[in-house]
């Protein structure tokens, strides 16, 4: 595997883990608390969106960057990522029959949940590797890291 797709790859996981983080709590939440699919969705994506620009904001701002570059850097890193995430994610789950409907007990919910990020990932390597080959998304925060590992040697 080239270094670029090795860094999509990583790049896409970081995202997924912030995404699932967001994903998992909010479906949690929407369902104990009965609330609808578009509830259900909106909650869900905002908190993966939360998550996802938490875990890149907390890592730069221990390269040492301030908190508006870090806030910039998080935003310029995961945005398309993370949308890309997204629209996949809940995109499957809505076709898959029955997942919305199904309950914290259920296997379903579950299973359908774990798959839909699983795919999720598998269709936002190929766009982190697009972002990252033209110096955008994770390359940023990648080139932040060299330069914090260069200027501590």
């Amino acid at each position: 595997m080239n270094s670029s797709w090795k860094m999509a790859a990583t790049a896409t996981l970081h995202c997924l883990t912030g995404c699932a983080i967001g994903e998992v709590l909010g479906m949690v939440l929407a369902t104990w608390w009965g609330w609808g699919n578009a509830g259900s969705i909106v909650l869900s994506m905002a908190l993966a969106f939360f998550f996802g620009y938490l875990l890149t904001f907390s890592g730069v701002r221990r390269a040492g960057l301030d908190v508006g570059t870090a806030v910039r850097t998080a935003l310029a890193a995961d945005t398309v990522s993370i949308l890309t995430m997204e629209v996949v994610d809940n995109g499957s789950l809505l076709v898959w029959p029955q997942a919305m409907d199904a309950t914290l007990g259920d296997w379903l919910f579950w299973v359908s949940l774990a798959a839909s990020l699983a795919i999720a990932f598998v269709v936002t390597v190929p766009v982190n590797r697009w972002m990252i080959s033209r110096g955008r998304g994770h390359a940023v925060v990648h080139e932040m890291h060299h330069m914090d590992e260069h200027a501590s040697h």
